[in-house]
């Protein structure tokens, strides 16, 4: 070991000589039968922290076939994390809500409604699920690419659901000589198909929405009425009642744009199958006057105006009932006419319907079945959320989702995962199924928040249990990878020493395997790590974050430096581990210049990494006052633009976040090419792939 290494070691080392059992009772955990003996000491990265050791009964914890990981086992020394980290991954891919809209997954969180997908009796039908669990992992990425030009993103192991009724994987096996279900360029992807891009919600959007809806349910007049002394005075009167207060609230909202003010009252109380009825109205000349005038068809409406309009009219007049039939109805003639009209102009193909009966009603109806239906929410985006709902609808799909290439990128990427009670859930327009959800202190009567950072389990038998499992005759030595739910390598490993054990059980029974940390404390142990990586074949990933001491320090309290990280990647790499990054957070203005990220880019080319990602800083629950407290001190000047870049909750808008994530994509180009000056015989993008088992393929563990 160098005394650079050395260094690093003694630096995460803290002071357990006043290690002491806790004064309260031994507390018995969940899943537990032995007491877990409780113990706490006086140190400042340990203050309020308590370590629960306990006996593990098993060390394998097998990953679930439903999964995207890109291996089975994993093992974990440690429940909690030490490290105490505040910023966590955001992802782009778009997910259906419940509420028939979308959101980025980054932006998913436990107890969110969103759909999922059910089978009752032969037909698979979409279902509104709650979220239960999110996260995110590094693992090599794949692109998947459909023929209505849909891209998705994902590992080896994400499953979608085909046309031919069955869960596939984007490849086949990744270990062993088995072959899994996988897509082909022959197969066809469930779904309604690529989501559309929401309208902007505009000046002309929002008069065009008023015309739509009042138009189709409001009502707009002025009369003259006689006095008794025989004078003559004129009542302006507009009124919108509605059912539904989401499209009632949106109207009242626009009007108060254009400076009319309206009142909300309870138009008619819920009586029998009624149910209650809520108006807003005004009697003001000059807001009659501005309402009038904003809802005038404009002789050439912009497309903002036009999909406006039809949300309007269809909040008003709209219908999209059990039997999946999407009309809009009017006995205004001309009304109809523009309805089609917009509708044509769009791109959706629209038919007039009727006139039925002695009322004249007419209607407008959209053709295409659930994919055209969707396209249309979401292109001009309705109000009512009661309207826009496919709870219960049969999956057909006549959308051109044929998959017609499957690309591997070459790099490994933070990618993101929810569970769902359905199981599965509708991304970028198609059926993926969930992974599993990982271990959390909930199911040890812990919260998942400062539980988390300051209820720590600590496994001490685990190196000796992980041994027996490893070496049975039975064990088909599959992939093994450490630190995908808690850091093996947090600072308290440096009291407890887990790892070596674990590592040379690795070793001696040829088990491939790989570890992701933030910590250099792994140096520790890089002889053994150099042991196993040829007996079985071994990668590691450094987490790093900006090379700005605040920042990284607000970000990452009780972790070490971040080029401290980076000389550990440079000195796995020159001991011939494969070793990659992932530098997160990316802070718009503090660390995502191009000459900041080039820099860091720069060292972990240097350092020899073999795949680089990025991901943009989001800043939930208290973070976020956290932060901007921190920015007020450090960078005042920015606290105007984070306030506009966050305004609408803890990520990044769509546009920001691609150009962060823009700046890091060139890491791996970078690396090769300092690679290339520094040891041109070597390809550093290459990661020597785990030893074969030997003997025959097996089913089962034991």
């Amino acid at each position: 070991m160098t005394s650079s290494s050395r260094a690093v070691c003694e630096h995460v080392f803290v002071r357990w000589d006043n290690l002491r059992i806790d004064a309260e009772k031994a507390r018995t955990l969940p899943g537990y039968r032995e007491p877990a003996t409780v113990r706490t000491f006086d140190a400042p990265e340990a203050l309020d922290t308590r370590f629960y050791e306990v006996r593990a009964k098993s060390a394998l914890n097998r990953v679930p076939n439903a999964s995207r990981m890109p291996f089975r086992w994993t093992i974990n020394p440690y429940r909690g994390c030490a490290h105490a980290c505040q910023f966590c991954a955001g992802g782009g891919t778009e997910v259906l809500m419940g509420d028939g809209r979308t959101k980025p997954l980054a932006e998913i969180g436990a107890g969110d409604s969103i759909y999922g997908t059910v089978r009752v009796g032969q037909y698979r039908r979409y279902v509104i699920t709650e979220v239960l669990d999110h996260w995110s992992t590094v693992k090599p990425a794949y692109r998947v690419v459909l023929e209505d030009g849909t891209e998705i993103v994902c590992s080896a192991d994400h499953r979608f659901w085909t046309a031919r009724a069955k869960w596939k994987h984007v490849t086949g096996s990744q270990q062993g000589s088995s072959r899994r279900p996988h897509l082909t360029l022959n197969d066809k992807l469930m779904g309604m198909g690529q989501f559309a891009t929401g309208p902007e919600h505009n000046a002309d959007y929002r008069t065009g929405y008023l015309c739509g809806m009042i138009r189709g349910d409001g009502c707009v007049r002025s009369g003259e009425y006689v006095r008794p002394n025989g004078r003559t005075w004129t009542h302006h009167f507009f009124r919108l009642a509605l059912v539904d207060l989401d499209g009632l609230r949106r109207t009242r909202d626009y009007l108060r744009d254009i400076e009319v003010e309206t009142q909300e009252f309870l138009f008619a109380a819920a009586a029998g199958y009624n149910q209650e009825v809520s108006a807003i109205r005004t009697q003001r000349r000059d807001s009659v006057s501005a309402i009038r005038a904003a809802i005038r068809f404009p002789r050439w409406p912009s497309p903002s105006w036009r999909k406006g309009f039809l949300a309007g009219i269809f909040d008003a007049e709209g219908t999209c009932g059990e039997r999946r039939v999407l009309r809009i109805a009017n006995t205004d003639r001309a009304l109809i006419d523009r309805t089609q009209q917009y509708l044509r102009e769009l791109g959706f193909d629209a038919v007039r319907e009727g006139p039925y009966g002695k009322s004249g009603v007419m209607s407008v109806r959209l053709r295409g079945g659930i994919c055209e239906h969707m396209r249309f929410f979401h292109t001009v985006d309705p109000a009512i959320g009661r309207k826009r709902s496919i709870d219960g609808a049969m999956i057909k799909s006549n959308a051109k989702l044929r998959v017609v290439a499957i690309e591997p990128l070459g790099i490994e990427m933070p990618l993101y995962d929810i569970t769902t009670r359905s199981g599965d859930f509708i991304s970028n327009g198609v059926i993926s199924h969930n992974c599993f959800a990982r271990p959390t202190h909930t199911y040890l009567d812990f919260n998942a928040g400062r539980d988390f950072e300051k209820e720590i389990v600590v496994k001490v038998n685990v190196p000796e249990v992980a041994r027996a499992e490893l070496m049975r005759p039975s064990w088909k030595r599959e992939h093994v990878a450490l630190g995908t739910n808690t850091d093996p390598y947090q600072w308290v490993e440096g009291r407890y020493r887990l790892m070596p054990g674990i590592w040379e059980a690795m070793r001696d029974s040829g088990t491939p395997s790989s570890v992701l940390t933030k910590s250099p404390l792994l140096l520790r142990d890089l002889a053994l790590m150099k042991e196993v990586h040829e007996a079985g074949g071994f990668a590691a990933n450094l987490s790093i974050p900006t090379l700005d001491e605040k920042a990284w320090r607000a970000s990452e309290p009780h972790t070490p430096h971040p080029r401290k990280r980076i000389e550990a990647v440079a000195e796995l790499n020159r001991a011939g581990i494969p070793t990659g990054v992932l530098i997160a957070p990316l802070m718009p203005g503090i660390n995502d210049s191009p000459k900041q990220v080039e820099e860091i880019l720069e060292l972990c080319g240097e350092a020899g990494a073999v795949s680089i990602g990025g991901i943009p800083l989001h800043l939930r629950g208290e973070v976020r006052d956290i932060f901007f407290e921190w920015l007020r001190s450090y960078r005042p000047d920015l606290v105007p633009r984070y306030e506009q870049l966050y305004a609408r909750g803890a990520y990044v808008g769509r546009e920001e976040r691609e150009r962060i994530q823009a700046l890091v994509r060139r890491g791996p180009a970078a690396a090769r090419r300092t690679m290339r000056r520094s040891a041109p015989d070597e390809d550093p993008i290459a990661v020597p792939p785990p030893r074969p088992p030997p003997g025959p393929a097996q089913d089962r563990l034991f």
